[in-house]
């Protein structure tokens, strides 16, 4: 039986519809960084659609949990 796919920060950037190469996920990772106390899946840097893939993604603990748990640590850098 095969296990969950893993998924790279490129592939959740291309799920999300946004510009996937590294230089891109790089630049809109540093242009959007978040407050300590800001959620990363109500952050307004997401449209309707992106946040509910997030919240949906995150809350179902699926295959893509540990690439948005990678890039909710690169949004906040201070926490």
């Amino acid at each position: 039986m095969l296990g969950e796919p893993e998924y790279s920060m490129n592939d959740l950037f291309a799920q999300l519809g946004l510009e996937s190469s590294d230089d891109a996920i790089d630049s809109f990772i540093e242009k959007n960084q978040l407050v300590k106390e800001e959620e990363l899946i109500e952050s307004t840097i997401w449209n309707d659609n992106q946040r509910a893939f997030l919240k949906e993604e995150w809350n179902k603990d699926a295959a893509w949990v540990e690439t948005i748990d990678e890039l909710n640590v690169r949004l906040h850098p201070d926490a």
